[in-house]
């Protein structure tokens, strides 16, 4: 008898998990603690999660916020949502609660997956407690519940997991299998926010078709394949922690092994224990394991495939990738929440240089061309403003056509404000950023919020926020202040620390009488980099 035909891939995510389980079944799914789950048990626990989500009341097209670290239990909720037609809102761990309201309430969330007791902090009474305007949020439900005790019972409409669980066995299956084939390729799959320079976040719409589609084609590219274990140290609220991690495994067989907080004493243990194959992350990630004085007690010899970049990556990281930790595959991307989260791949076997100094050749069908401030396009060596075409370029920002119409040409060319060229191979580097953002250990951190933050300190009247070089971490804040007095970096430190991100806090802060700006007024923020990198005064 002939082997039966290979399962036709999916066109949503309402029916990967299926997918998964016919095409890899018994294989390893899942590792996290002590549970392990074959592909077939969690497409199980995905259903389970999404007849749960029928029950809550969850209707295709609803919004569903997650605030979670990186657990089985984001996945399988996260994925039981969006396989009844909800949306995924994931919002940032690090996240405040007026930051984390925000979202909720500009992108009409209706429901809200959470921790409680995630290094201590409690996210639902937090959130519930800061007075925050909420929108339309209506429930929310405790993915895994880490307090000494269990506390108090929080605000009302909270529901713990299991009950959620529980009140899912009523749905029948059958009703479950129609909303999942309900959902169509063209259908929203999840809402990303983003910033831009004025600091006001943006939600960026993606559909089921374009992920899939995307992330079939980026998997294949950095050759993930069957039997792969890999190292989920990329938060889930992230594109690439949720799409290049989870639906990436989901895609090709690979073993999911999620990690909460990224600690390098626990990942070089359970790199050694678990046999991993595939890790990714930012730079930072890498130094921490090649320094580790510890690293060589431990047998890293599995590992085969790494993947860096969000920051500048130096030949010396791509070469100790491969010759201290071992690994003979490494892969650099360049890409933006705008296009999915991916552009470009610099193939594996590509020589550290190139990995080093270029992102990669673009994604079949996928046009990247280079402009100048008047939209002409330039020739190979020359510098310009870096611009994409193609199926994974966002429909658009939720509820904000202005700033749609701005980053989307009316041809569908989508203007990344990065600074890059593109050699006479079709390799594409980025040297510069139109806009102020820069990332912090994989997390992009945006100096007009942070300014605006600054600004709220009563002896502060000025201020200027750029990104300087880091070795650990790629890129951090470095803030200039005008003030009307005295005043200490450790009281700015504490000022933005109780307001924002950890992420987002300046690592320095200088004092000036004045800030650089021109005859017009405008603030020379090129002058502000190169002091802070030490180019000038």
């Amino acid at each position: 008898m002939p082997p039966p035909p290979p399962p036709q891939p999916p066109t949503t995510l309402a029916r990967l998990p299926e997918y998964a389980a016919a095409a890899y079944g018994e294989l390893e799914a899942l590792a996290d603690g002590e549970v392990r789950w074959t592909f077939a048990r969690l497409a199980a626990e995905v259903a389970a999660a999404a007849r749960a989500a029928i029950a809550h009341g969850v209707r295709p097209g609803d919004r569903v916020a997650v605030w979670a670290p990186n657990s089985r239990g984001w996945i399988t909720a996260a994925l039981g949502a969006v396989g009844v037609g909800a949306v995924l809102v994931p919002i940032n761990t690090r996240y405040k609660p007026a930051e984390a309201a925000d979202i909720i309430r500009r992108s009409g969330a209706r429901v809200l997956l959470t921790e409680r007791g995630f290094l201590g902090t409690d996210y639902a009474r937090d959130l519930h407690a800061s007075g925050e305007d909420l929108g339309a949020l209506a429930s929310t439900v405790i993915l895994r519940d880490g307090r000494a005790g269990g506390g108090d019972a929080g605000p009302a409409r909270v529901t713990g997991w299991e009950a959620y669980l529980r009140a899912g066995e009523a749905v029948p299956e059958g009703e479950r299998a129609a909303r999942a084939a309900a959902v169509r390729p063209g259908d929203l799959s999840d809402i990303l926010y983003t910033s831009g320079t004025t600091g006001r976040s943006k939600g960026v719409m993606t559909t089921h078709g374009q992920t899939l589609r995307l992330y079939a084609s980026w998997s294949g590219l950095v050759t993930l394949r069957p039997g792969d274990r890999y190292l989920l140290v990329n938060p889930f609220f992230h594109t690439f922690g949720y799409k290049a991690g989870v639906l990436a495994c989901l895609l090709r067989g690979v073993t999911m092994l999620p990690e909460a907080v990224y600690d390098t004493d626990r990942i070089l243990h359970r790199m050694a224990a678990e046999r991993i194959t595939c890790l990714m992350g930012p730079p930072t990630v890498f130094h921490g394991l090649i320094r580790h004085p510890a690293r060589a007690s431990h047998d890293l010899s599995a590992l085969r495939l790494a993947g860096t970049g969000a920051a500048a990556v130096p030949t010396s990281l791509v070469e100790e990738i491969r010759g201290e930790l071992g690994a003979p595959d490494v892969f650099t991307a360049y890409g933006l929440t705008e296009s999915g989260g991916v552009v470009s791949v610099c193939p594996t076997d590509a020589d550290a240089w190139t990995l080093a100094h270029t992102v990669g050749l673009p994604l079949p069908d996928t046009e990247v061309r280079i402009t100048d401030p008047l939209g002409t396009v330039l020739p190979a060596g020359e510098p310009g403003e870096v611009q994409v075409r193609g199926y994974h370029v966002t429909p658009g920002y939720l509820d904000d056509p202005a700033s749609t119409a701005e980053a989307v040409l009316p041809d569908g060319w989508l203007r990344t404000g990065d600074i890059g060229v593109l050699d006479g191979r079709g390799y594409l580097a980025i040297t510069d950023r139109l806009k102020d953002m820069y990332v912090v250990g994989g997390f992009n951190a945006y100096p007009a919020e942070v300014e605006n933050v600054l600004l709220t300190h009563p002896a502060i009247t000025d201020a200027a926020v750029v990104g300087a070089p880091d070795e650990r971490l790629g890129e951090v804040g470095v803030a200039y202040v005008v003030t009307t007095g005295p005043v200490t970096s450790a009281e700015l430190t504490s000022w933005t620390r109780e307001r924002l991100a950890n992420f987002k806090v300046p690592r320095r802060f200088t004092r000036l009488e004045e800030l650089p700006r021109n005859a017009g007024g405008k603030l020379l923020k090129a002058e502000l980099r190169r002091a802070a990198r030490g180019e000038s005064a």
